[in-house]
């Protein structure tokens, strides 16, 4: 079970500390329901390819990754999405009450970029009683877009590849 919440920001956050960098590359071979292939290539590690599931749901919903190799996602890539694939980098910065902030700028240097956060929880009563302005982020998290119709990455791969 994925539980999390969503924000449209501007820019990465100031004064929190980063803990890791992704580079990363995701396509939709569907998007009811949605699957998805990611590569995700850590800052000074080593690159990662999932094959992912997700339910339908806002706050809330089941999602299976599985690792895939290199070659099946190159497959999946070229050969069923046929698509230029979306652009992506992640930062993860840990807030001072032990949550994790992740920030991703979808897109860069094209015309449909944007910047989103997102705040992953255990429960779905931990998530809907936790407030930004508890770790001082009240003015950057403060466009919440979480159970809004269209705002996935789903929806933005059928806006601008579908």
């Amino acid at each position: 079970m994925e539980i999390e919440r969503k924000w449209m920001v501007t820019g990465w956050p100031k004064g929190l500390p980063l803990e890791e960098e992704f580079t990363m590359r995701q396509g939709y071979i569907s998007v009811q329901p949605t699957v998805r292939i990611r590569e995700e290539a850590l800052t000074g590690g080593s690159t990662d390819y999932i094959l992912c599931f997700k339910s339908a749901g806002g706050l809330a919903r089941e999602e299976i990754e599985r690792s895939i190799d290199k070659d099946l996602f190159v497959q999946l890539e070229e050969k069923i999405i046929g698509k230029p694939l979306i652009k992506k980098v992640r930062r993860s910065y840990r807030l001072p009450d032990g949550a994790v902030l992740e920030v991703n700028h979808v897109d860069e240097g094209l015309p449909t970029a944007f910047w989103y956060a997102e705040v992953e929880y255990p429960t779905v009563e931990a998530a809907l009683s936790w407030q930004p302005d508890a770790c001082g982020l009240a003015a950057y998290l403060n466009d919440e877009v979480t159970n809004q119709p269209g705002q996935s990455m789903g929806a933005y791969w059928a806006q601008t590849r579908g």
